[in-house]
């Protein structure tokens, strides 16, 4: 794990740190909340020359600050669910596709957190997995999104039916764009692969797809942008369902796109 936002929060979530190096290098100003944290909780800090920084992450920006970390724990899709119910919460969740790059998945992490999601779930096969990389990218998300690994994904979309949570597909071919879907209710979005898109499968699981407005002439956005803004338009209707919740009876409580 390398920079100093990941491990800053990474200690302040109460993750299990065995060692933190600081660069001999770094401002006392840059490195002195992670040196506060790092005693309250008892991780032991080494300084170390720069190079020595750069031989523990090669190739990774680690801003004078690299730490050693327990392996990060995958959750259970009930964990998840479970984690809904328990802040009173209609599930929200992002499943990606074989999304491989791993700063897409950190960008990912990253909105997932602002955006109140309760999981992200991932396929073990052909897919980014929670590496130094996607830490980073995430900002320190990863500590705060459990993200969930399943052997199938199709298999995992109908247990969350199941479960009573409507799976809505991220496909650009979609007749109905995001802003006419009701993204209110229990709900998982997919997001597919940077390349493919939705794989077949995946795609006639999905209770219905959902695309964005495309005004260039590139007509296609990055995985994690389309993600941010499909989470965004989530949040802002299930913010306005809760103002009118509170105001009065509320009509209508479909899903599919109208």
């Amino acid at each position: 794990m390398a920079g100093k936002h990941p491990v800053l929060e990474a200690l302040k979530s109460g993750r299990a740190l065995n060692k933190i190096w600081l660069s001999e290098q770094s401002q006392r100003s840059h490195i002195a909340p992670i040196l506060e944290e790092a005693k309250a909780k008892g991780v032991v800090v080494q300084f170390a020359d720069k190079r020595k920084l750069d031989q523990l992450v090669p190739n990774l920006p680690h801003q004078g600050v690299v730490a050693q970390a327990a392996a990060v724990s995958y959750y259970e899709v009930d964990e998840l669910l479970a984690r809904a119910s328990e802040k009173g919460e209609p599930p929200l969740l992002v499943l990606l596709d074989e999304v491989e790059d791993p700063h897409n998945l950190g960008s990912v992490l990253r909105t997932a957190d602002c955006t109140g999601v309760h999981g992200v779930i991932v396929p073990k096969r052909r897919s980014a997995s929670l590496t130094a990389v996607v830490a980073k990218t995430s900002a320190g998300a990863v500590e705060y999104v459990p993200v969930a690994r399943v052997s199938n994904l199709v298999q995992t979309i109908e247990k969350l039916k199941e479960a009573g949570v409507w799976v809505a597909g991220a496909a650009g071919e979609a007749p109905g764009d995001v802003y006419r879907a009701n993204l209110t209710g229990p709900l998982a979005i997919v997001i597919g692969n940077e390349g493919r898109g939705l794989s077949r499968l995946v795609r006639e699981s999905c209770d219905f797809l959902v695309s964005l407005p495309m005004l260039g002439r590139i007509n296609s956005l990055n995985a994690s942008v389309a993600a941010g803004v499909i989470l965004y338009e989530a949040l802002r209707q299930r913010k306005a369902a809760d103002a009118a919740k509170a105001a009065g009876p509320a009509g209508g409580d479909g899903h599919a796109p109208a």
